[in-house]
């Protein structure tokens, strides 16, 4: 592929692990991030780097100058909870903001365009593994949000040239197994990122919202997938969008395997060799029994594979983390 990369959201926990794969492979980068959430320090030197908001109209001029031919798009706000209470926020940072981005992309000619977008799109699954073609229908306005983003893209593809990936994540965990990047957002909601929080004494506990679900422990299950792991499915996806400009991809990123929470909270005491306090609490609205990813689309689709499917290996990667942003005070 010819022309640099422009990963949004570059600065953030998933954004810079993409940029990282990225470097690794050989692209040309540039990274735009408002840093309303994410770090400077946590760009790939080997990127450029410009502080930006995906909405300025600066954009296209970015685009020219920096000849991308294909764009990341990670940008947005991703907390659930906070999206009940404040939609018109994830709206706006979500659905308006990726609007303007499309905009800008269709205006400076970029051809491919890969979207970070989630399993709340699905909302609670009537079938476990959920599959592409499975009913949409969010629960919350952060998935309505994204998908909302995956409808406009499907039209702007359609009426102009230009092809696109929308990822759906699962459950994102771990870092970078070279002790790059991880996940550095204070206050955090991630069931990993808390749990290596209160291994390492940053919380007194972890809270385990609801014991009576229809699962084999009475916890909730989900489908947890290593940054690194979706991060070279980002790669490969950019790949197969270049060698076929007329084809259009949505796909699951997922290991279709689930771990409960007592399993994770489990996993975590024997990485760490610490017992976690787990406080049970009562079920928060609209959560699943089970959310885990039919995958076979993207493995049927990508040469995309899985290097560290381990749950264990995910929480030592996070702990290690977790230990390194301690050292950086």
């Amino acid at each position: 592929m010819d022309g640099a990369v422009l990963v949004t959201g570059g600065a953030g926990y998933i954004g810079s692990h993409a940029v990282l794969a990225l470097c690794d492979a050989g692209y040309r980068v540039v990274v735009i991030d408002n840093l309303v959430t994410g770090f400077a320090w946590a760009v790939d030197p080997r990127a450029t780097f410009v502080r930006m908001a995906v909405e300025d109209p600066a954009v296209v001029d970015l685009l020219r100058h920096h000849g991308v031919a294909a764009i990341m798009h990670f940008a947005g706000s991703v907390v659930v909870p906070e999206s009940v209470v404040d939609p018109l926020k994830y709206y706006r940072n979500n659905t308006a903001a990726s609007r303007s981005l499309i905009e800008g992309a269709v205006t400076a000619g970029v051809k491919h365009f890969i979207f970070s977008s989630t399993a709340a799109t699905y909302g609670i699954p009537e079938v476990v593994p959920v599959a592409e073609d499975s009913p949409k229908a969010p629960i919350n306005p952060y998935g309505l949000s994204k998908l909302m983003t995956e409808l406009m893209l499907r039209d702007v593809a359609a009426a102009h040239p230009m092809n696109y990936c929308a990822l759906r994540y699962f459950n994102v965990a771990g870092a970078d197994p070279r002790g790059r990047s991880g996940q550095s957002t204070a206050g955090a909601t991630h069931l990993i990122k808390v749990a290596v929080e209160a291994a390492t004494g940053k919380r007194d506990g972890v809270s385990v919202f609801g014991t009576d679900f229809a699962t084999p422990d009475g916890t909730g299950v989900r489908d947890y997938i290593h940054v690194s792991d979706l991060a070279d499915a980002h790669v490969h996806a950019l790949r197969a969008l270049a060698e076929a400009p007329g084809e259009n991809l949505t796909l699951n990123c997922g290991y279709g395997r689930g771990y409960s929470v007592l399993e994770v909270l489990d996993a975590v005491d024997r990485v760490t060799n610490v017992t976690i306090e787990r406080r049970l609490e009562g079920r928060r609205a609209g959560d699943p029994d089970a959310l885990v990813a039919d995958n076979r689309a993207i493995l049927a689709r990508l040469p995309w594979r899985p290097r560290l499917d381990d749950l264990d290996t995910i929480v030592a990667h996070a702990l290690a983390w977790e230990r390194t942003l301690a050292e950086r005070g």
